[in-house]
């Protein structure tokens, strides 16, 4: 069977080269797909399919995707966390460096001289007096975030010789061996603040961060501090960020998400959202999100899932996979072996992974079921989806 995927963005040939043409149709316009990747494509308004199994966006944010709708369906929404944080890491430390050194009001300055020859020479040298700027070395930064990006910006800090801070009361083991020895531990988003000359944010967009710098954490940050923000823009209270730069307590603001109020702005920099917009980090995030939509739609694996738990379990040598997805109540598992007890089915293997209100089960039987079977576990109080992959553990 030909599995579908629609595009609804441009997504890099060498993710979409991940799909194999002998099992995947992979097209901008399709009717029932089985799948869709994309990027910044506004999902909210879109009427979803129900034939759609699972979604993937090559990057990192989902805000552009109804997740809580998808959670309900059985649908897993998946990502790709830290296929673009060099791209970023890389802008932060220029968004670092135009401020330090003024270099985009410099840049403004010389732009606007209309003097030539030995005028023009006279001007320059009069003017760049106003530009002088600092270097990195021993400015104190903070990183608010350490996921991919924030581990990534936090050792390059280093590296440059600056005194660096964090806090992410919810770092990953992983990301937390990854971290430069030398980053410190901040106590609070309050204690960050307060010691960084530099504030760099690398948090996720949740109910929680809306506003997270705003006015009374604003006047926290030493005078003169720059602020830079490449994660979401509604973290950030854009007319805080103003007033602090009009009384001058705060030099520069330096972000990835132009509006009205900031546009123009002499010590704003912003950018048109160029995070993540670099050939290497679309061809990352795109076979990211192909390998991993792939081992869902095929095995019935489930990784790097913003709604639904890690579920992952190699297939049974010559075994029969049925995917599973319901709400987390109890004795679930029970009565999905069961039901296949009835149906005259002996249990291979079997994973059950949970997540907040949602449950994976993942489950290898001995042979071909058939359709009955699937019926009744579909009548299972509690179970959102189910999908039947086959002889997955077919031997070649």
């Amino acid at each position: 069977m030909t599995l579908k995927v629609q595009t609804l963005n441009s997504i890099s040939p060498k993710g979409l080269d991940r799909l194999p043409r002998d099992k995947y149709e992979v097209a901008s316009e399709l009717s029932q797909p089985d799948a869709i990747i994309l990027r910044s494509h506004n999902m909210h308004s879109m009427d979803i399919p129900d034939s759609v199994r699972a979604i993937g966006r090559a990057g990192a944010g989902v805000n552009n995707i109804p997740v809580a709708d998808m959670t309900k369906r059985g649908v897993p929404v998946f990502n790709a966390p830290g296929a673009n944080a060099n791209a970023v890491k890389e802008l932060v430390l220029s968004g670092m460096l135009l401020a330090a050194r003024n270099i985009v009001a410099a840049s403004r300055y010389v732009e606007n001289l209309t003097s030539t020859g030995e005028d023009l020479k006279k001007e320059v040298e009069a003017g760049k007096k106003k530009f002088k700027g600092v270097e990195l070395p021993e400015r104190r930064l903070g990183v608010a975030g350490l996921g991919a990006v924030g581990v990534q910006v936090a050792n390059a800090a280093r590296d440059l010789g600056m005194e660096v801070r964090g806090f992410d009361p919810g770092i990953t083991i992983n990301n937390a061996w990854r971290l430069h020895a030398n980053v410190a531990e901040a106590l609070s988003i309050d204690d960050l603040l307060s010691k960084s000359d530099f504030l760099t944010l690398h948090v996720p967009l949740v109910d929680g961060t809306r506003g997270l710098i705003n006015a009374e954490r604003l006047k926290l940050m030493p005078e003169g501090a720059v602020l830079l923000n490449f994660s979401r823009a509604e973290i950030v209270d854009e007319d805080a960020v103003v007033d602090a730069l009009e009384n001058g307590s705060l030099n520069y603001y330096v972000c990835d998400f132009p509006s009205e109020k900031l546009r123009g702005h002499a010590k704003v920099v912003t950018l048109p959202h160029l995070g993540a917009s670099t050939d290497e980090a679309e061809d990352n995030s795109a076979v990211m999100i192909a390998d991993q939509l792939r081992d869902y739609l095929e095995i019935g694996n489930i990784r790097n899932s913003v709604n639904f738990p890690e579920a992952i379990m190699p297939p049974t040598a010559d075994a029969h996979r049925i995917v599973v997805i319901n709400r987390n109540v109890p004795n679930m598992v029970g009565q999905v072996s069961s039901a296949l007890a009835r149906h005259s089915h002996n249990i291979a293997d079997l994973l059950n992974k949970s997540r907040g209100e949602i449950a994976v089960t993942l489950v290898d039987v001995d042979a071909a079921v058939a359709a009955p079977a699937l019926d009744e576990l579909r009548t299972i109080e509690g179970v959102l989806c189910v999908r039947y992959l086959g002889a997955v553990g077919a031997a070649a």
